[in-house]
């Protein structure tokens, strides 16, 4: 089993795992119960909602899907914002480095 993608939200990671079994990919959704304890334990990729692939033959076409679906879902206005390599977490362009995980930015 290998994680794909970090969700922002529960809903978002249901989406994504739909679009995934679309495909004919098993997934499933973790961490799904910790997004109610957000403000409560620090937003990390343990307590944000995650979709894993179960079969690990799918992973590459899975990431492709992944890649793919995360350029559909930028929000608008983000233009002058940039998109953490590490947790694809959205931090704004004055920022050199990602609130969420502590990653530098990668130009």
């Amino acid at each position: 089993m290998i994680r794909i993608y970090v969700a922002r939200h529960p809903t978002d990671a249901h989406l994504f795992k739909g679009i995934l079994e679309s495909e004919g990919i098993d997934a499933l959704v973790r961490g799904e119960a910790l997004f109610g304890a957000r403000g409560e334990a620090p937003l990390t990729f343990d307590t944000l909602p995650s979709v894993w692939v179960l079969d690990t033959e799918e992973v590459g076409r899975a990431s492709e899907l992944a890649r793919e679906y995360s350029r559909d879902v930028i929000p608008e206005g983000a233009s002058t914002n940039w998109r953490c390599a590490t947790c694809r977490e959205f931090v704004e362009q004055q920022f050199t480095g990602c609130w969420n995980c502590g990653s530098l930015r990668v130009t």
